[in-house]
């Protein structure tokens, strides 16, 4: 084995000489799906030896707000008072993903999502029964329950009874970004898996896959500090590494409306497992999918109308915020303008919210719509028409135009003002590994790789498209149970 290997093509295990170590299942990343894939093939009796390239345990779910979407009828939903079935989830998701969704897969896990709640809860993850249902991006206290995909705003309110499916974690001493609900779901599984025997080395980067005569995936080639080693895996690898967020060339090859706007993610998430895996054959897809995060206050965002380039509403603003990200990064070209008068500012600015970093002062005030609209630089008489249509229709508590509903709409008055939330966008891509429902990773025939599992955002989640907040931290630790099961198999 070299000391200058800087590819990822695979490598022999006949020309390894010396093994730093074996173990029946090793995976590769201690994030979300790394963790439960450990618990679940140490519970299937597997030696599990995780590696990971920091210091610590955690990845990008130890930074989350903590969403885990999951529905179906959850103890959560039934003691909060939300009817729900695996059926009306699943109707729902297949809405909000689109075109590109994989309803095998999105079904899968729809009727799976109540027992993955209770083996959640049996590792020690604990949900507070409290509903939040003002607009945010996440509950700004320890509420367990909220809205996290706009199941109650247009267009899906109307296809679908609406439910809340964003489950979030108890936390203590929140700090959004530091130690959230991610934190106190990651935090409860890791020692679950430690209890279990699961060996951990930290501070060990993936170069490559290991091959065996036969070309089954037989270990892993990694690096610490500068040394090459070798991990072998009797039975199987996980790999759990996360997207490809800060590989800078391939955003720019599969998901170049991000380039330059990495969030969500960690500088860690640079498409190694992505990479490896297509060495030895992998099959990707859904590479251009994209969740986006847009920087605005919801509470802001439902009190006034989101105007694009042309002066034309593009969204129901009440909506979860991530779908005005995609609308307003996807096909508004990045340009979205937020026009509210003084009372709904005022009104919105004294709400409760998680993220009070987003609510910033005005770019323009203007006594009278007209004076806004040459302000803003916009087409003439394009912002007056809006806001004239808007408010005759406001006034009525109706939205033909996009569907918001009645208790936001109240018509424009004066003082206005406006918000410049050009390029206001950022997200993480959500394409990957294609594998199949044991998370096995598939060639280019579609036929599984032996030896090689994966779960996560290196693979092609339920999310294909459209987004739902918790959908990462569902499927990946949903698919990372069943990786880590499959493996030790």
């Amino acid at each position: 084995m070299t000391a200058d290997a800087t590819t990822a093509d695979p490598l022999r295990s006949s020309d390894i000489t010396d093994w730093a170590a074996t173990a029946d299942v090793v995976i590769a990343g201690y994030g979300i799906a790394g963790v439960c894939a450990a618990i679940e093939a140490a519970r299937a009796g597997a030696d599990v030896l995780v590696l990971e390239r920091t210091g610590g345990w955690g990845g990008a779910a130890a930074l989350a707000g903590g969403f885990v979407y999951l529905g179906g009828g959850t103890p959560l939903q039934r003691a909060l008072g939300f009817e729900d079935s695996p059926e009306r989830m699943e109707s729902f998701l297949l809405a909000a993903v689109g075109e590109q969704a994989d309803p095998v897969r999105i079904a899968d896990y729809c009727r799976g999502s109540v027992e993955h709640y209770h083996w959640l809860t049996d590792c020690g993850v604990h949900f507070k029964e409290e509903f939040w249902g003002e607009p945010g991006w996440e509950p700004p206290q320890d509420q367990g329950l909220m809205y996290s995909g706009g199941e109650n705003a247009a267009p899906f309110h109307t296809l679908v009874p609406p439910a809340p499916r964003g489950h979030v974690p108890q936390m203590q001493n929140k700090r959004t970004g530091e130690r959230g609900g991610g934190y106190m779901l990651m935090k409860p599984l890791v020692e679950t898996a430690e209890k279990l025997g699961v060996r951990i080395e930290y501070d060990l980067r993936l170069q490559r896959l290991i091959l065996d005569e036969d070309g089954r995936v037989a270990g892993i080639a990694a690096r610490r500090y500068g040394q090459d080693l070798a991990v072998a895996a009797r039975r199987g690898v996980v790999l759990a590494t996360g997207s490809f967020a800060y590989n800078e060339d391939m955003v720019a090859a599969h998901a170049p409306r991000l380039i330059g706007r990495p969030a969500a993610a960690i500088e860690e998430h640079d498409g190694i497992g992505i990479l490896v895996a297509q060495a030895v054959g992998a099959q990707v897809e859904a590479m251009d999918a994209t969740e986006v995060a847009f920087f605005g206050d919801p509470q802001l965002l439902a009190r006034g109308i989101l105007v694009n380039g042309d002066g034309q509403r593009f969204i129901a603003e009440d909506t979860y915020p991530g779908r005005i990200g995609q609308a307003a990064l996807i096909e508004q070209d990045n340009k979205a303008f937020l026009v509210i008068d003084e009372a709904a500012h005022d009104a919105g600015s004294k709400t409760t919210t998680a993220t009070p970093f987003f609510r910033q002062q005005p770019t323009w005030v203007a006594e009278t719509v007209a004076e806004l609209e040459g302000e803003m630089g916009l087409p003439a008489n394009s912002l007056q028409h809006t806001v004239s249509a808007y408010n005759e229709h406001a006034a009525g508590g109706a939205d033909p135009v996009q569907g918001k509903k009645s208790e936001w709409l109240t018509p424009i008055g004066s003082p206005v003002a406006a918000f410049d939330m050009r390029g206001f966008t950022a997200g993480f891509p959500l394409g990957g590994l294609r594998t199949d429902l044991d998370g096995q990773v598939l060639d280019l025939t579609n036929t599984p790789i032996p030896g090689l599992y994966a779960a996560g955002r290196c693979t092609a989640g339920i999310c294909t498209g459209g987004y739902a907040s918790g959908a990462s931290l569902g499927d990946s630790s949903f698919y990372g149970r069943r990786a880590g099961r499959a493996a030790a198999r």
